[in-house]
């Protein structure tokens, strides 16, 4: 049997696992039941995909987001390791092809999403295979004390009964005592070997600042931090806007978010990687797979939504050991805001149960029909449609997704282009001749640039609005330009993908799962207040308030964070004005003999009388004693 640190070294080039790794990889290989909790920069993913190249057979890798088993497949690939994953949208035909290449191809990895192990047929598959072990990524989800509960990863122990020789290992990177003891339960682990790594970070200072100007407070940092850095803004546009802005007083930066295509992340994501941009700004989008060492700062521009999220974050910070920042800006507009949205975002069961009944009438799906066609679905068309808050469907439709009644594949990233296939004279020249589309043509024109150049995307949602018109109106003057050859317009009808997963029943199928909407809706709300709670706390320091909140009880101040450098600033401002009292009573001291009065530090002693004698509060006698002046 090849040893774990022989696959290290093969296949990711190091020499060394980093604790608690190996002891995680012996566990795994010994078959116990293994749960790991590794912090961001831990390494989770080595903790299972070592073992898995030791062991024979495939391991099977339950993970909740497409885009994150996507990104781990075409990790694995670029190892020469054989991965695959069930695509939304596979066919019964699709998935025997796909369980005949794993069974025979000599795959080692199938991912999976939760949602997938309801289904009877893939059961059936999976226990023709030999599967080495079962690994669990995100095992968080699985409580409903977790920041993130998905009631469908409740089903996972079904493979308990289906591989009943087959030992498991959870992992997550964020999960208090009771959300350890909820994974074990719900799992049914046995004699499990939990494995904890502490969410202290030495290197890591935590500082929060009140600013009103966050665009300056961000020259100021990069005027003085010189290493790569990652800016976290809450929405697409802004990663552009503050890229731009950044660039334009002469720190190269990039930006990434989930609308940009896999070519656009690429690029962005290799030069910053490269240090040909330093600086990324970011949706909480960028973080997959980021493994760069050497990153100084990272900056919450705008507020991330749970402090689970902002651990995470943050963490990508330092992972080099050495001293770093994770920076939050704040200001009153920022939590007015941030408590908006928090309410924006969370709906009613009432409002759960409406727009799910919406959904099945929007494609006309009838009660008692499940159907298994993949459908096309724009958000803005169907929440205009039935005057809803396109919020509250975003949320509806995660909660829909997390209970296993749909499945959603965002495709933002296909958006519909335009290029101009003729010069601006013969443009000018047609829109003179047809009137009806010459406001049309000036409206796009102002909208986007560079489309005589290159293919340009466009949203058909946005020019509407701006033109103050309908969707359809600006589809139809698109395809009449395309077809009177003044331009090449490819249509994308859609930004996500919808399959229904259970028959339509309304009500009845909210009803089953309702405590559990409940349940995630209230957590929803209480990590807000606890974000808010710790960015409000300004007399405990960051770190232990931190550690309290994962269950870690520490009183051992990081004496790096911006509490505990006000609390630095105020004791030494305290000092001076005890020498001041004592030199006040006693006629003159050396400074010896101040310190042993009031038992602090020489080098703080020496420190404030030299800003006491410049101040000129202090002047040394021809003893070589301080006295007043």
């Amino acid at each position: 049997m090849i040893s774990p640190k022989n696959i290290l070294k093969e296949y990711w080039n190091y020499t060394t696992f980093r604790e608690p790794q190996e002891e995680i990889i012996q566990a795994v290989l010994d078959q116990k039941d293994t749960i790991a909790l590794l912090p961001t920069g831990g390494g989770k993913s080595i903790c299972f995909q070592v073992p898995a190249l030791v062991k024979e057979g495939v391991c099977v890798v339950i993970s909740p987001l497409i885009a994150l088993m996507q990104d781990q497949v075409e990790n694995l690939k670029k190892r020469n390791i054989k991965a695959t994953l069930i695509k939304s949208g596979s066919s019964q035909d699709d998935m025997i092809a796909l369980f005949d290449n794993i069974k025979f191809g000599n795959y080692k990895f199938l991912y999976i999403s939760p949602e997938r192990l309801q289904s009877l047929f893939i059961q059936q598959k999976l226990k023709e295979l030999n599967i080495s072990f079962i690994a669990i990524d995100e095992a968080h989800c699985i409580s409903e004390w977790g920041h993130d509960f998905r009631p469908s990863y409740r089903n996972i122990k079904i493979l308990k009964e289906l591989i009943p020789n087959t030992n498991f290992i959870a992992l997550t990177a964020t999960a208090n005592q009771r959300v350890l003891e909820d994974i074990a339960k719900n799992l049914d682990l046995k004699k499990t070997t939990v494995f904890k790594k502490s969410f202290y970070r030495e290197n890591l200072a935590y500082q929060i600042f009140n600013v009103e100007d966050k665009l300056l407070r961000l020259i100021q940092i990069f005027t003085k931090t010189k290493t790569p850095a990652i800016v976290y803004v809450s929405s697409r546009k802004r990663t552009e806007e503050i890229a731009r802005f950044l660039t334009a007083n002469n720190f190269k930066s990039s930006f990434y978010h989930g609308g940009l295509s896999a070519k656009e992340k690429q690029n962005a994501y290799q030069n910053w990687m490269t240090e040909k941009t330093k600086i990324m700004v970011a949706t909480n989008a960028f973080g997959m797979g980021i493994d760069k060492p050497n990153v100084g700062v990272v900056i919450h521009f705008d507020f991330p939504f749970s402090l689970e999220n902002y651990i995470q974050e943050s963490g990508r910070a330092g992972r080099n050991e050495k001293k770093s920042f994770a920076v939050l800006l704040k200001n009153e507009n920022d939590i007015l805001k941030y408590k908006e949205l928090v309410k924006k975002g969370l709906p009613t069961i009432l409002e759960v149960k409406e727009i799910h009944k919406k959904l099945y009438q929007y494609f006309r799906i009838s009660t008692g029909e499940i159907s298994e066609e993949l459908f096309q679905f724009q958000l803005s068309e169907f929440s205009k449609k039935y005057q809803l808050s396109q919020k509250k469907v975003e949320a509806v439709l995660k909660i829909l997704a997390n209970n296993g009644i749909i499945e959603i594949t965002n495709t933002f990233n296909q958006k519909s282009t335009v290029i101009f296939n003729t010069s601006s004279k013969n443009v000018i020249s047609y829109a003179i001749n047809n009137i009806d589309t010459k406001i049309f043509i000036d409206s796009l024109l102002r909208t986007y640039t560079g489309l005589f150049k290159q293919e340009v995307k466009v949203d058909e949602f946005l020019l509407a609005k701006k033109s103050k018109t309908t969707s359809r109106h600006i589809i139809a003057n698109l395809q009449r330009l395309h077809e009177d050859k003044i331009l090449e317009y490819r249509r994308v009808k859609t930004d996500s993908e919808i399959q229904f997963l259970v028959p339509r029943e309304d009500d009845r199928t909210i009803n089953r799962c309702s405590k559990e909407i409940v349940q995630f809706l209230k957590q929803k709300e209480k990590k807000s207040e606890d974000f808010l709670a710790y960015i409000s706390n300004q007399n405990v320091c960051r770190s232990i308030q931190i550690l309290d909140y994962f269950d870690e009880k520490s009183t051992q101040k990081c004496g790096i964070c911006d509490v505990c450098l006000s609390d630095k600033r105020a004791k030494k401002e305290d000092l001076s004005l005890h020498i001041l009292a004592l030199l006040n009573k006693k006629t003159s001291l050396t400074s010896q003999e101040i310190r042993q009065q009031l038992q602090a530090n020489e080098k703080d002693i020496l420190i404030h009388l030299r800003t006491l004698l410049s101040e000129n509060k202090v002047q040394i006698n021809h003893q070589n004693k301080y006295q007043i002046k």
